[in-house]
């Protein structure tokens, strides 16, 4: 009996494990809509009346058209989530489509909820993330050519940069109707309020000016 504990200790863990990710849903469609009234709330999102769902809250037609590269990052994410495509609620996927500028970023940043598998179109990429403090925090990275296909485990911090000298194209999918992005540089320098600088000197072993020019500066948002 005296093991009885562990045991009950493992079997929860391993139960919050299985429910870390977009809980299966429980019918055949349901479209989000900003209107309660009709609705069913799942997943985040308001549900409309299955009965009065169309083909069009299937189709996304973001992704016609390059995204708009002329920005600091020289890169455009157009994305495709729940939010932009309400007919994916609660089916646990989502898209990208990223577009970059010969030299273009998509800077470091992480997906909270959701593990993202990306292929090359177009051009050449260099990607990599970076693991968790438990392994030490290796670094994997490769250079992906026109038919590659990366994958970048949930919650990792990560990154795309295009070295080719032509623009680049490539398109995601997310493990996740909602996965979430955290740019690491816009969350850390360009937090509103902005996080103190005696915590950001200390953590990066920096002098204080630094920190303030960083904080002073514009974080472009490339989502």
């Amino acid at each position: 009996m005296k093991f009885l504990p562990i045991s009950l200790l493992i079997l929860a863990l391993a139960t919050a494990a299985a429910f870390a990710y977009d809980p299966s849903p429980l019918q055949d469609i349901c479209v989000a809509t900003k209107d309660p009234n009709p609705a069913v709330f799942v997943n985040g999102q308001f549900c409309m009346d299955p009965m009065q769902a169309t083909a069009d809250d299937f189709v996304f037609m973001g992704f016609r058209n390059p995204g708009n590269t002329a920005n600091p990052l020289g890169s455009k994410v157009t994305p495709a989530t729940v939010m932009e495509f309400p007919g994916l609620n609660t089916l646990g996927i989502s898209m990208a489509r990223l577009d970059f500028a010969p030299g273009g970023l998509n800077p470091p940043h992480t997906h909270p909820r959701g593990t993202e598998v990306l292929v090359v179109i177009e051009g050449t990429l260099l990607v990599g993330f970076v693991t968790s403090n438990q392994l030490n925090n290796t670094f994997f990275s490769k250079v992906l050519y026109p038919g590659d296909v990366f994958v970048f485990p949930i919650g990792l911090i990560h990154f795309q940069l295009n070295t080719g000298k032509t623009p680049a194209l490539a398109f995601s999918g997310l493990s996740s109707q909602n996965p979430g992005v955290i740019t690491i540089a816009n969350s850390i320098f360009g937090a509103k309020p902005p996080i103190s600088a005696d915590v950001l000197t200390k953590a990066f072993q920096v002098d204080k000016k630094v920190v303030d020019y960083l904080q002073a500066q514009f974080w472009y948002d490339n989502n």
